[in-house]
């Protein structure tokens, strides 16, 4: 069996010790990741009932699954990821790149063609501890979240959207002011202090 690095090894025990890896297992979340979303919420009021929802890069389904419980069926929840994912009562799920154009409009077919009110990113690529390689990596997916926004949200729509600290945030975020009526970034308390990884929320699209 192959020896684990020192930095796999703490990465792991840090996990395993996680105030909210431990919170969401108890409450039946599929990862920690749902209390970034949760916290965000709590404050900005994203989700509302009867909102049209996309949520991209969605596997293992964390925030469709907070984002379909808390509109109880009065909204539409679409998700989409290259990766599988288990079902979610109140999502529907298109394993896929949206990137594709079939991929893209079954979710948009999903949606009854129309425009969206909400999408949000949490995608990140599978890192490999190299800034020059993960960073331009990390900020290509939000670039294509941006780009699927900007195609497909209502006037006065909203997006939500992980972004990393590095070379290109201070692009996408200057690109976002120019497109949206208030953009600011947060850092949830469930994302890890010394994560470079913070959340764009570009609201009132078009609105500027």
């Amino acid at each position: 069996m192959p020896k684990r690095s020192k930095s796999s090894a703490r990465w792991l025990t840090e996990h395993a010790n996680d105030e909210f890896v431990k919170r969401a297992q108890r409450e039946g979340w599929r990862s920690r990741a749902v209390y970034k979303l949760e916290e965000i919420q709590a404050r900005e009021r994203l989700l509302r009932p009867g909102v049209r929802c996309v949520d991209l890069g969605a596997a293992p389904g964390s925030w469709s699954q907070y984002a379909a419980r808390f509109l109880g069926g009065t909204g539409r929840i679409v998700a989409t990821d290259i990766l599988p994912m288990d079902g979610i009562p109140g999502v529907e799920f298109i394993q896929g790149d949206f990137r594709e154009e079939a991929v893209l409009n079954q979710v948009l077919a999903l949606l009854g063609g129309g425009k969206v009110d909400l999408v949000l990113s949490d995608m990140a690529p599978n890192m490999a501890g190299i800034d020059s390689v993960d960073q331009p990596r990390s900020m290509y997916l939000a670039e294509l979240a941006v780009e699927f926004a900007v195609s497909n949200l209502a006037p006065g729509g909203d997006l939500l959207v992980k972004l990393f600290q590095g070379e290109g945030f201070d692009r996408i975020v200057k690109d976002a002011r120019g497109r949206f009526g208030r953009v600011l970034t947060k850092k949830p308390k469930a994302s890890r202090a010394r994560s470079p990884e913070i959340y764009l929320l570009a609201r009132q699209f078009g609105m500027v």
